[in-house]
């Protein structure tokens, strides 16, 4: 009896400390899907989810950009890394959508570089991957794809990425699940995969270009306008000059915040309104302005002139943005005034700094004439200007930033772009600046700007448009083109304002005739200003402010689609025949119609070669897009053998000899077949010249050969297609590095 007793009880405790009925108190096992080092957080349209990441991501080198919150086309992995949540061997990996950002720095930490990026449209942060109790993340990926979407499993041998070109990549919708602030219950609520984001049509680039002869194209106008339609409206990138899908250097900002009602819009001041509602929106009193908004919809926001982002950072994020006067009351909202640590917002207002209008985000310096000619009447005239100026323009670190160089025999910084971050503070800081005296020597004043002020240490933000208005009174009294060439050509867009220049009887008096025209970006009036009296000054304002934040027609501001040298080295052998060379001339043409091209731009140059070579054209022949393209339209195919390395040299000597210093040089070699020369020696020889080299090789090109041509990594440098028909996907590949490689770079 009493060892069946035991027996009894034995079982008992076995079966008690076993598993409980139907598992109820087991925690569930999270499911992590794998990715790979490449993968960017904007491809992935779930507002958090978790994810693995492999070894070895450090090493790929896959880009970055921010600190702490990054852009939404960094690299999941390479992002983690440098934050500190996983190492170089990989993990697990936490991450968090959030709106865009008008600016993301770049820094160095765990042996990641980031970079920094003037604006997105998405951000995300990463946390390490373990989540909290209670808290389900998706097993599976929706990824944003130009097919039907694709649902990714954790197994890492399912993952299908998308084959969406690069440019399509970056111009795809975004998904409407992210454009909701998080709230502060987000971490606690299980996320799951039933309700899924909506995908919104992707855009498909430029895919028309490629239907058409080169001589269709061109008598349509497709070349010289620049202006394709991306799905049924333009793009978020056709703001800016050309149009082009490349140019979001600058590009306007993406509304992803909380949404503002309709009726708002007509108080903020748009780039493209006319002066007359500039005005009301900049000189009207901040009081009156207030007055108007609640009679004219009691319900606005108080602070008409911050973005959507703007508008989640004030209720969700670490800072508020407004100004003291624009904080909204505290009885509007038992939770407004707090972020989403429960820390008292209000508490920390007076430190705040303006945030300036995101539409008018430009670097500018103000060079004033300080010259003994001009008097002290009329240099205080001057000065209230630079101070309604500097009211109207509306100063901030989201917006314009603005400095101030005196010039006389030598110029002289009074203030740099970083000293005072709002308009508020530029006011005293001009009204307090001393006339120097001396000549009016302008050249010498704009190769300090370009040398010296326009740096980073003076807080030239690299994202921004470079602007330098320069005042005079009369004329200049040294010669100015060959300082104003310089600064263009590092990207600074040169406005004049002339007061009261020289009449009939004082033109001999002026050391450089037309000086105004041989220094701006273009001789079209936009970049100059006469005005007859210093009077009439002030009337100019607003004329001048909407110049300056014209972003559009800011022709100069260096980015990767003017700052080039580019020639085209085309094999012109007996194999590629009369057809697919025309063919190889529509792929010159819709690379090239991409560039802003003019002299201070891209220029462009081609040479064809066989046994031998021939210069079609040089480096500044022709200097507008129409011409360069009725130019590739006429060239006439040669026939013959295939010494690649031999043209190589030949556009050194010939094209690369004659580029511009502050151009980068880019060469893009086009074969079908196996050189009957050596190609290692020349390409070296041009590598160490600094030029970046592409090669493009079609049907029996030698793939080696297309290796030594191309600068290093060759995956960024060097492609393949089986037949001439297929060069038109690489248009977009190759203007993607391009610029890609160009925005890598230190600026300046």
């Amino acid at each position: 009896m009493k060892a069946t007793l035991t027996a009894v009880f034995i079982v008992f405790l076995l079966t008690s400390s076993g598993a409980k009925p139907n598992g109820k108190n087991k925690k569930p096992k999270q499911a992590v899907p794998a990715i790979e080092c490449d993968m960017r957080a904007g491809k992935i349209i779930l507002p958090e989810f978790i994810v693995k990441c492999p070894a070895n991501c450090r090493e790929t080198k896959e880009k970055v950009y921010g600190t702490g919150v990054f852009a939404s086309i960094s690299s999941i992995c390479n992002a983690a890394i440098h934050s500190g949540v996983i190492t170089n061997s990989g993990g697990k990996v936490i991450v968090m959508k959030m709106a865009g950002q008008t600016i993301y720095k770049g820094s160095f930490a765990n042996g990641v570089r980031s970079l920094s990026l003037p604006n997105w449209r998405e951000s995300f942060s990463v946390s390490v991957g373990k989540p909290k109790n209670g808290v389900t993340y998706p097993s599976t990926l929706v990824f944003v794809s130009s097919r039907p979407t694709t649902v990714k499993t954790g197994d890492p041998k399912d993952l299908t990425y998308s084959t969406a070109s690069p440019v399509t990549e970056a111009l795809e919708a975004e998904p409407s699940s992210t454009a909701a602030p998080p709230t502060t219950t987000h971490v606690t609520t299980p996320i799951t995969t039933s309700a899924k984001p909506q995908v919104t049509s992707v855009h498909k680039v430029r895919e028309a270009v490629f239907q058409y002869p080169i001589e269709m194209s061109i008598q349509s106008g497709r070349y010289g306008s620049g202006q394709p339609q991306i799905a049924q409206g333009k793009g978020p990138a056709q703001a800016f000059r050309g149009s082009s899908v490349y140019a979001n250097r600058f590009s306007p900002r993406t509304n992803t915040g909380v949404h503002r009602q309709e009726t708002s819009t007509t108080i903020r001041r748009q780039p493209h309104a006319s002066s007359t509602s500039g005005a009301f929106s900049r000189v009207q009193p901040q009081s009156e302005r207030k007055q108007h908004t609640a009679q004219s919809n009691p319900t606005l926001d108080p602070r008409p002139d911050n973005t959507e982002y703007e508008h989640w950072l004030y209720n969700f994020g670490q800072y508020s943005p407004a100004p003291e006067e624009h904080k909204p009351p505290a009885k509007t909202s038992p939770t407004r005034g707090f972020n989403a640590r429960g820390h008292d917002l209000t508490a920390r207002a007076p430190e705040l700094t303006s945030q300036g209008d995101p539409n008018c985000k430009v670097d500018i310096a103000f060079l004033m004439d300080g010259s003994w000619s001009i008097g002290k009447r009329r240099f205080k005239i001057q000065k209230d200007f630079l101070v309604e100026v500097s009211q109207v323009i509306n100063v901030g670190v989201a917006g314009p930033m603005m400095g101030i160089i005196q010039y006389g025999d030598d110029p002289v910084t009074e203030f740099s772009l970083k000293q005072f971050s709002s308009s508020k503070d530029l006011k005293p800081a001009i009204s307090k600046i001393v006339q120097k005296g001396g000549l009016s020597n302008v050249g010498k004043a704009l190769s300090y700007i370009n040398e010296h002020f326009f740096s980073d240490a003076n807080g030239n933000r690299g994202g921004a448009p470079n602007v330098a208005v320069v005042l005079v009174d009369g004329w200049p009294t040294d010669k100015v083109e060959e300082a104003s060439r310089l600064a263009r050509e590092s990207g600074i867009n040169i406005f004049f304002v002339t007061i009261e220049g020289p009449d009939e009887n004082e033109k001999q008096n002026v050391v450089e005739t037309n000086f105004v025209d041989k220094a701006v970006c273009r001789t079209n009036g936009f970049f100059s200003l006469p005005i007859m009296s210093w009077f009439a000054l002030r009337k100019e304002v607003q004329s001048l402010v909407k110049r300056v934040c014209d972003t559009d027609r800011l022709v100069c501001s260096k980015t990767c689609l003017n700052a080039n040298d580019i020639a085209f080295v085309i094999d012109g052998s007996s194999s590629v025949g009369t057809g697919n060379f025309r063919t190889v001339l529509q792929f010159v043409a819709n690379v090239t119609q991409e560039f802003e091209i003019s002299d201070t731009d891209t220029r462009v140059g081609i040479v064809q070669y066989t046994y031998e070579q021939r210069l079609e054209f040089a480096f500044g022949q022709h200097n507008n897009k129409a011409d360069l393209l009725n130019a590739i339209k006429r060239i006439n195919y040669w026939s013959g053998g295939t010494s690649t390395g031999a043209a190589i040299t030949f556009a050194a000597d010939q094209l690369f000899s004659k580029s511009k210093p502050n151009k980068r040089k880019i060469m893009i070699v086009i074969t079908d077949g196996r050189s009957y020369d050596d190609v290692r020696a020349p390409a070296l020889a041009v590598h160490g010249k600094g030029v970046i080299a592409y090669s493009i090789g079609i049907a029996w090109a030698a793939q080696d050969e297309l290796e030594y041509i191309a600068t290093d990594p060759d995956r960024d440098h060097s492609f393949f297609v089986d037949e001439f028909d297929n060069l038109y996907k690489y248009v977009s590949k190759i203007i993607h590095n391009i610029c890609n490689e160009f925005n890598s770079q230190p600026r300046n």
